[in-house]
């Protein structure tokens, strides 16, 4: 039975990886006519065809989203940071382009460069995603230190942070096995906005984390 398991998870992978490529190329082109609009309205039709776009693959492999919190959350235009490592991979690298600020994390002056951007991009009225972690919590801990960037970009244009905490990846993508997926319904929980008025960006990554780590907890037991 464990063997059959580990095939049936490797081959549902392989199943992922093909029906993403699939379904990206059917929304590429619509997605690169946002170029050519103005930034606000290209950038919310982008994010309403990548909404489509994730909300159709991840019911395909059996990973649908339920999102709670609604109420805390403005829906609107966004852009993520990502690394510019992935601005190499063919086509995809220009769709994330669209998508994201752009940042090469060896360079000082990228990253000096990329906070402005994301300051630009706030003053625009269109939200900043930023995963604090940075990366996939691969310890035995609720959440990873966070790093101090989304902090210091909320303090410096006095933006309220959204907390939002993702449940079940663990269990759709387990930690010590590669290139293996297993269906499983997920979650994102939009919690409360918290101010930043009046914080250090120390103070606020403090406050953020020890919110979502409890909530996180608290959800999870």
């Amino acid at each position: 039975m464990k063997i059959i398991k580990e095939i049936a998870g490797r081959i549902w992978a392989l199943w992922g990886i093909l029906s993403f490529i699939v379904t990206f190329f059917i929304i590429f082109f619509p997605s690169m006519f946002t170029w050519l609009m103005p930034f606000r309205s290209g950038q919310t039709l982008f994010i309403a065809i990548a909404r489509g776009w994730m909300s159709i693959w991840l019911r395909l492999i059996g990973c649908p989203v339920k999102v709670r919190g609604k109420e805390h959350f403005i829906a609107g235009p966004n852009k993520t940071i990502a690394k510019s490592s992935f601005t190499r991979v063919p086509f995809f690298g220009f769709y994330y382009m669209k998508g994201s600020v752009i940042v090469d994390r060896k360079s000082e002056k990228s990253r000096r460069e990329s906070f402005d951007k994301m300051k630009d991009v706030l003053k625009k009225n269109v939200h900043m995603c930023i995963y604090p972690e940075g990366t996939r919590n691969r310890s035995a801990e609720p959440l990873k230190k966070f790093h101090d960037g989304a902090f210091k970009l909320a303090v410096a244009t006095n933006t309220a942070v959204i907390p939002a905490v993702i449940f079940n990846t663990k269990k759709a993508l387990p930690l010590h096995k590669k290139f293996f997926l297993r269906p499983q319904r997920l979650e994102m929980h939009f919690l409360e906005a918290v101010p930043a008025t009046g914080l250090s960006a120390e103070a606020l990554k403090d406050n953020v984390f020890e919110i979502m780590k409890t909530h996180y907890e608290n959800y999870s037991n």
